[in-house]
């Protein structure tokens, strides 16, 4: 009966998993040119993050 259990609620939290939302996208300013970038992680310290979140790669609502 225990093992029943303990297997049900591993699968339970399977399947809760596996239903995670994808990351958002964010629009980010280069400091240096100025120039726009979109992604779903930060670029790095020359960049700051400038519009967002987007669900989409075109960064577009």
């Amino acid at each position: 009966m225990i093992r029943c259990l303990c297997a049900a609620l591993a699968i339970a939290a399977t399947c809760a998993m596996a239903v995670a939302a994808p990351a958002p996208w964010y629009t980010y300013q280069s400091l240096a040119s100025g120039r726009y970038l979109c992604s779903q992680v930060d670029p790095g310290p020359h960049y700051r993050r400038f519009a967002g979140p987007f669900t989409n790669a075109g960064c577009r609502r």
